[in-house]
């Protein structure tokens, strides 16, 4: 018997079928996407015939469904998905997950009535951007899948809105939402749903033998589904809408089993998921805080499962009925009158039908239990009966036809009654109005990742911002205190795009000293981490990781009390010119673009020590060198091979706008910083070896 836990098991569907082959198999709710603005665009999707249609399918049955509106949008897009999100709660979605800030913005105007999930794309890891989400109307979050189980239970004891977490699927190596490997080196975006996965490629780690550095096996939970329950998660996550149905049909019905009847997984179940998709078996690695070398894996040919196996749960689930909707019957037979039966299910929706009028038994006489037999049969519908009771006149029989013709009419009535959408309220979404950015030339600012690039020179070319990395602040050092002293130069602390909970007071005590010699703002790259800066006395300023695409990003930051936003390099210049400047604006000009903030160390898996203080990297089969330099809680950062360089771009960088552009040093040495800085403020030449434009020009796809 199936019976409803507190946990919600949450499947994936990248297609019609995939909504059948998760609801036949015990899914509680159903994730999938329309058209091109969710994260998995080459998904086969739905036509919106086929969305409205699978989303009755799941209403009938009691199963939610939630509609991904999860990757980046741009300003020309926004009346578009605003438009597709009426259509979907129309359509009778239960909730919309969301990445883009200006995307909740303006379903805030269009739907105001649907809930909304905070994606994992928003890369929400602590509790201060749980907060942040709830504040900004967010019913449930989808926390990033890095977190361990003493991080993710103080997250749920205090959190004011809904838990999700990813029990199973696909790990990616980066933090989501902060992975631009796939855009930059490729134009295939993951924040705009058509990622690559370059992390799945073969890569030299400075010539240690590991093949796979940034392959990580799939995520694997079943085994702590009581104990996620026990510490408060609300729902939990399949991965895998670009799987096939069957997929989604056996790892949803063995999580349900496990789920739902309480049955722990036996060793077939895991032979079975590992046979329908793994990477050299499973990991639980982040949910123990156990990380290093056993987490990594590939895809192996021979760990597939065989035809028969597919063709068997093809079958099962196009030809069955997932028994799931409560339903009751309370009948009356008495001599001389019409059999009356009515039922009712667990949305309070009624029916009743009239039968024969029963005859003399001259054998066999109806009783009670029969009658609790004939209308217990609900096999083949989506109904499960948890009740009869029934007044029965003795001496009297019926056929045990007209019982089925019966207790199928008030089924069939029932179904009916529960395929209207509920009505929700919703408006007209109405672009902020565009203000016009700078006409100047953008002013200087520099970012630092090691204070030891600071230096005289730097100094004396006196940029207008220096972000400094909020633990490179050495108050004993005199470069240090010689920048906090000039008054022609704002030092802003840099806060890691990352920050766990437990890491909460190092970063806070670092502000607390940064505060008291006069630095006034923080730069931010994560929501949570704008109330963080704020109880620490500081103004946030909005960096890169904030993914800031549209006008309405800008607008949602404006309002949350930001200085300045640090816009997407997503972006070409052509886009980034009309984007309305609601705030001041910068773009990162100069430099290794970050592709990766990763929580596993490849720099200690691939040596087998830490040895962060040396020149780490990965080569890829074309020979070329990605570095990876240490960050802020035993993280790498991947830097992209090649320099952004557009310091001979002077005309293009000032007709767009801008307040700053920034030069960003991560490998350069205190001497290369001066010279480029020179050379971007016109008083030198000066070229970096192999260079990129980055995707100002290009764009992506």
């Amino acid at each position: 018997m199936w019976v409803k836990s507190v946990l919600e098991l949450l499947s994936p569907a990248g297609s019609p079928e995939g909504v059948v082959a998760a609801a036949q198999n015990g899914a509680d709710a159903i994730y999938l996407g329309f058209d091109d603005f969710n994260a998995r665009k080459n998904a086969k999707n739905f036509t919106r015939e086929e969305f409205e249609k699978a989303v009755e399918y799941c209403r009938i049955r009691g199963i939610k469904t939630y509609l991904t509106l999860n990757t980046l949008a741009s300003d020309n897009e926004l009346v578009s998905v605003a438009q597709m999100a009426k259509d979907a709660c129309r359509f009778g979605v239960d909730a919309i997950i969301v990445q883009d800030l200006g995307v909740m913005r303006a379903l805030r105007q269009a739907v105001p009535e649907i809930p909304l999930h905070a994606s994992t794309q928003m890369n929400i890891h602590n509790l201060e951007g749980v907060k942040m989400a709830a504040a900004m109307g967010f019913k449930r979050v989808v926390l990033a899948r890095e977190l361990s189980r003493r991080k993710l239970s103080y997250i749920c004891r205090n959190s004011p809105i809904e838990i999700e977490v990813f029990a199973h699927g696909s790990l990616c190596m980066c933090y989501s939402g902060q992975c631009y490997m796939s855009a930059v080196i490729g134009r295939r975006s993951g924040n705009r749903g058509v990622c690559a996965q370059p992390c799945r490629l073969g890569y030299d780690a400075n010539g240690h033998e590991v093949e796979y550095p940034l392959s990580l096996k799939d995520n694997c939970l079943i085994r702590h589904l009581a104990d996620l329950e026990s510490i408060g998660v609300t729902a939990l996550k399949i991965e895998g809408r670009m799987k096939r149905p069957e997929y989604a049909a056996i790892v949803t019905g063995i999580y349900s089993k496990v789920a739902h009847k309480g049955k722990p997984p036996t060793q077939e179940d895991m032979r079975m998921l590992q046979k329908v998709f793994s990477r050299q078996g499973f990991t639980d690695g982040y949910y123990y805080d156990q990380l290093g070398p056993d987490m990594f894996g590939k895809r192996e040919e021979d760990a597939r499962a065989d035809s028969a196996i597919l063709a068997t749960t093809r079958k099962n689930y196009l030809n069955g009925e997932f028994q799931r909707v409560p339903v009751r019957f309370v009948g009356t037979i008495s001599s001389g009158k019409r059999v009356k039966i009515a039922a009712m299910d667990d949305r309070k929706n009624t029916s009743v039908v009239y039968g024969p009028i029963p005859e003399p038994a001259f054998h066999k006489e109806l009783t009670s239990a029969m009658l609790q037999t004939q209308l217990h049969k609900t096999g083949g519908t989506p109904f499960l009966c948890v009740g009869v009771k029934g007044n029965v006149e003795p001496g009297l029989s019926l056929p045990l036809a007209a019982f089925n013709e019966m207790r199928r009419s008030l089924l069939a009535d029932i179904l009916e009654q529960r395929k209207p959408a509920p009505t929700r309220g919703e408006d007209e979404f109405v672009p902020s109005e565009r203000v016009a950015g700078n006409t100047a030339p953008p002013i200087l600012a520099v970012s630092v990742m090691r204070s030891d690039q600071l230096s005289t020179g730097m100094e004396e070319l006196c940029p207008k911002i220096v972000y400094i990395p909020i633990m490179e602040f050495d108050f004993d050092s005199p470069i240090l205190n010689s920048f906090l002293n000039n008054k022609n130069i704002n030092v802003v602390a840099a806060l890691p795009r990352v920050i766990h909970d437990n890491e909460r007071k190092a970063v806070s005590e670092a502000l607390l000293k940064a505060a008291s010699y006069g630095v006034t703002d923080a730069l931010v790259g994560n929501i949570g981490h704008i109330l963080f800066a704020r109880a620490h006395g500081m103004a946030a300023r909005g960096d890169f990781g904030l993914n800031v695409y549209n006008s309405e990003t800008l607008r949602v930051l404006c309002d949350l009390g930001l200085k300045s936003a640090t816009l997407s390099f997503e972006l070409r210049f052509a886009e980034i010119r009309d984007i309305s400047k609601i705030i001041d604006t910068e773009i990162i000009t100069y430099g290794r673009l970050p592709l990766m903030v990763m929580e596993n160390c490849v720099i200690k898996n691939s040596a087998g020590v830490c040895t962060c203080g040396s020149f780490f990297s990965l080569t890829d089969k074309l020979g070329a060198v990605f570095p990876i330099v240490p960050d802020f809680g035993c993280r790498n950062i991947l830097l992209n091979s090649k320099k952004l360089y557009t310091a001979d771009k002077h005309h293009a960088k000032s007709a767009i706008g801008l307040w700053a552009e920034r030069l960003s040093f991560t490998t350069e040495n205190a001497l290369e910083c001066v010279s480029v800085m020179k050379r971007y403020m016109g008083l030198i030449e000066y070229e970096p070896t192999g260079y990129t434009r980055g995707l100002y020009y290009r764009g992506i796809e």
